[in-house]
């Protein structure tokens, strides 16, 4: 970081990070919000979990379904975005292999300090 606060990343030259075997990620984060890259592997199972966190997915290559606390099910395919708002729970299934990034403002203190127990499974 620079003394003005800008930061530049590569993600093929940051570490990834092994949540499970099926789940890899990678992150950055500023003051006021975080990027993620997640790679799931078909047949991958994020939990059902809620944050107070605003996320925005935007699915690179690949497809993953979401169920959401309001009873939604929506698929999210390569090119599409979907935006949770804090608190609506959700789950996520891996439909094929898939790379997404996800936003979050703010930041995810639970990631940045490894107390996201529920992805580590």
């Amino acid at each position: 970081m620079t003394s003005d606060g800008v930061k530049h990343h590569s993600f093929a030259e940051m570490p990834v990070e092994k949540l499970n075997p099926l789940l890899d990620r990678q992150f950055v984060y500023g003051e006021q919000g975080m990027l993620a890259r997640l790679i799931l592997r078909k047949g991958c199972v994020v939990p059902e979990h809620s944050h107070a966190n605003e996320q925005i997915t935007y699915v690179v290559e690949g497809a993953l379904r979401f169920y959401l606390g309001d009873g939604r099910v929506i698929d999210v395919r390569s090119g599409e975005v979907l935006v949770i708002p804090p608190h609506l729970s959700h789950k996520v299934d891996a439909l094929e292999d898939t790379i997404d990034l996800d936003v979050f403002t703010p930041p995810r203190a639970d990631w940045i300090s490894g107390t996201d127990a529920y992805l580590r499974k």
